[in-house]
């Protein structure tokens, strides 16, 4: 992958980067064979008869013996146990291995038995510190694949999320011939009404799109035992709290609810005492940032900023980046920018259709580009572990913005850098965030060390 020099005409086969909105919603009607997840079910790969979970192990241990990788104590720090004390199936087992997992990490070690135990559980945990595992282990091992209903329900705030956590969850459960279904706004409702008519075990949805299934009659939800709520925080705002409230009058009675973020304001509070029983509460955020995030701040002013940025993209030694922009029409702005100053670049944001967002995500994904510009769309959950370098050209208002933006490196454990480009109008937002997060921005210097963002020596 190449900064400089971007290759032109993969740019003008491959979708939105920095045309204008007409020819983009032009070219997608005829953007037929354009590389995008399915919102269809998928079926995992048939159990295999001779899974040697100890072999599959074994070589996991030698590659990551082989491997430099930094990490930081944020994935580290653990009690020390083991996948096998869950005395999960192996079938399990394997595709954990295959995944990459050698052990559990913190939040994972907290979670998985508690939830394999049937508590209500709420969890708070850094971005980036293996949460989305912690919570599809423990539904996979209680999904049964001789009952063809709906047995699990993961809701997401977004889009891409949905179908990240959709392809994790058919990775992780891979040999379990489990069925697993990602359904969106956005994509076409037909298709997945007639994909909800044959068996599906765990549905991974955005609220709105799985409330209308349900209202339909289609999504049967009575038997599904288990509801998961990844980044609750997003998902109990005024925007989807009401939709997820009609949503769990479907389940049953004894459904188990796990509800797992980085923050929780008081709507968790609310919803928790309304709808979790004797929860079992898990904090692992003593420090709200991640220990592998260096984080750095050059003051400048706004028409500085442009030049700001062809500065570091010189200087650092970036694997991807993200960058962030606070409107839509920013975003297509500096992508542009970006791309006339000789640096492959995407844009994704809300306002795209959702085709171009799939393909985006999808390419990015796949290291296809080495930047990407966006909104905060990009800023729950998504894991891209090559990304090192989280540019915030311009600076968020709130704390909690900051946390997951910059929360886009350093996944898990890995090393990241965080630069913020500073006016004078954001310099009380500036302080108020590192005040609120009991963190310290510095200033940033001539040159920076690789070493603090870069993992491999």
């Amino acid at each position: 992958m190449k900064g400089k020099n971007a290759n032109t005409k993969y740019y003008k086969e491959s979708g939105p980067r920095y045309e204008p909105r007409e020819r983009e919603n032009r070219e997608s009607s005829n953007n037929r064979n354009e590389p995008r997840e399915q919102p269809n079910a998928s079926s995992t790969a048939p159990p295999k008869t001779d899974i040697d979970v100890a072999d599959a192990k074994s070589q996991l241990k030698k590659k990551n013996t082989q491997n430099k990788t930094i990490l930081t104590e944020d994935v580290t720090t653990t009690k020390g146990n083991e996948f096998e004390d869950y005395y999960l199936k192996r079938e399990l087992l394997m595709g954990i291995y295959e995944k990459g997992f050698e052990n559990p990490s913190p939040i994972q070690e907290e979670a998985i038995p508690i939830a394999l135990a049937g508590r209500d559980i709420l969890a708070r945990a850094k971005n980036g510190t293996g949460k989305t595992a912690s919570f599809l282990i423990p539904a996979l091992q209680q999904t049964s694949v001789d009952k063809s209903f709906i047995q699990v329900l993961v809701l997401v705030p977004t889009r891409e999320l949905a179908l990240q956590t959709s392809q994790v969850c058919k990775e992780l459960g891979k040999h379990m011939n489990v069925q697993v279904m990602v359904s969106t706004g956005g994509t076409s409702l037909k298709e997945d009404i007639m994909r909800l008519y044959n068996t599906v075990h765990i549905l991974v949805a955005t609220p709105g799109r799985v409330l209308d299934l349900a209202n339909k009659g289609v999504a049967t939800l009575d038997k599904c035992s288990m509801l998961i709520m990844d980044e609750a925080d997003k998902l109990l705002s005024p925007e989807f709290q009401p939709l997820v409230e009609q949503i769990i009058e479907f389940l049953p009675e004894d459904r188990q609810i796990l509800l797992f973020s980085a923050t929780f304001p008081m709507t968790v509070k609310e919803f928790k005492d309304k709808f979790l029983r004797k929860p079992y509460e898990i904090n692992l955020m003593e420090e709200l940032t991640l220990k592998g995030v260096t984080q750095y701040y050059a003051f400048v002013e706004e028409r500085q900023k442009v030049n700001c940025l062809n500065t570091l993209f010189s200087k650092l030694q970036i694997n991807q980046s993200i960058i962030f922009c606070n409107s839509v029409n920013r975003v297509e702005l500096l992508a542009k920018k970006i791309t006339e100053l000789g640096y492959s670049c995407f844009y994704i944001h809300a306002k795209m259709l959702q085709s171009h967002r799939n393909r985006v995500f999808h390419d990015f994904r796949n290291g296809a580009c080495r930047n990407l510009v966006c909104t905060d769309l990009f800023t729950r959950g998504i894991d891209i572990q090559a990304v090192n370098v989280v540019i915030n050209f311009d600076f968020p208002k709130s704390s909690e913005t900051y946390l997951h933006r910059i929360g886009r490196s350093g996944r898990f454990g890995h090393l990241g850098l965080a630069i913020n480009l500073i006016t004078f109008d954001d310099r009380y937002n500036l302080y108020k965030i590192e005040q609120e997060l009991g963190t310290e921005i510095k200033p940033i210097p001539p040159v920076i060390d690789k070493r603090l963002y870069v993992s491999y020596q």
